[in-house]
């Protein structure tokens, strides 16, 4: 069964004071494209991440965001920055001095700078990408669903559309049976309006009406038309991602109706033409849903 490109889901991991969140959602995109936005801390963890929704999503694009807090402080190690506090002290001394301004530093003046205390979460990286990994599963699963539940949707709406097609096809082949017949009473006619007698060259008749039949004959047009609906209601089927493949064949079947339009001479024709030009359109615009 296709799937949309549309989606999202969210997951949530939470274990001895530490907790993972992620949600995931998509939108329509003609590439593969993953952005995610994680803290910094776990960064390490991100090509994991990247590489296990490569594979399982082959187009559009995703922003993954990625949340972790540690409330426990049994992982946590607080390391001063000795070097650092002394250039801060230097350099606020130096600037009492030369502003002559009275000074009063104190030991939290100090502290509160930034980077002289740094709290380090020290957890074992392979159990992180394990906590992290379950959080992630959970939001691909509802993400995933998400894609097939609205991909259902589009598909059985192309289904009808093409039904919609192959009606207005059927339609039209069989308006053209009778094109050629009806030219040939319609020149006989003309000619005797004419010549304004009933001596008429058959031959004459006949080289025209072969010539009119092999111009306006749809007949190629027709049956290339049907295959590539027969195949594009076939690929609706598939688990495969079949977004560019339907929408080439979207493209040649309107290559085939614009054919069919410029050679039928003929009004009923041209009205289901229109019909199924409209139709097209409208494949066209959901198969961009489609990954």
């Amino acid at each position: 069964m296709i799937k949309s490109m549309t989606g999202f889901g969210r997951g949530r991991y939470e274990s001895e004071g530490k907790e993972f969140t992620v949600e995931i959602k998509s939108v329509n995109h003609k590439y593969h494209d993953i952005n995610v936005k994680m803290p910094k801390s776990i960064s390490y963890l991100e090509e994991a991440v990247k590489k296990k929704i490569n594979g399982v999503i082959s187009r559009g694009k995703i922003d993954v965001f990625i949340n972790y807090v540690n409330f426990s402080s049994a992982y946590k190690e607080v390391k001063i920055d000795e070097e650092l506090a002394r250039n801060y002290m230097n350099s606020l001394t130096e600037i009492s001095e030369k502003l002559n301004i009275e000074r009063k530093i104190s030991i939290m003046d100090i502290v509160r700078l930034p980077e002289v205390i740094t709290v380090i979460d020290k957890q074992d990286e392979e159990e992180m990408a394990d906590q992290l990994d379950i959080a992630l599963d959970e939001a691909l699963g509802y993400f995933l669903d998400m894609r097939i539940v609205e991909g259902e949707k589009i598909a059985e709406d192309l289904k009808n559309r093409t039904c919609l097609l192959s009606d207005n096809l059927e339609k039209i082949s069989k308006l053209s049976t009778g094109l050629v017949e009806e030219y040939i009473v319609k020149l006989r006619e003309r000619i005797k309006e004419i010549l304004k007698d009933n001596i008429i060259d058959e031959n004459r008749i006949a080289l025209e009406a072969v010539i009119y039949a092999d111009k306006t004959s749809i007949e190629e047009e027709v049956t290339r038309l049907k295959s590539h609906i027969n195949q594009f209601q076939s690929m609706l089927l598939s688990n495969e991602p079949k977004g560019k493949q339907l929408d080439f064949l979207v493209q040649e079947m309107n290559r085939e109706t614009n054919t069919i339009a410029s050679k039928a001479n003929c009004l009923d024709i041209t009205k289901q033409i229109v019909e199924m030009k409209n139709e097209l359109e409208n494949i066209r615009e959901q198969i961009q849903n489609i990954e």
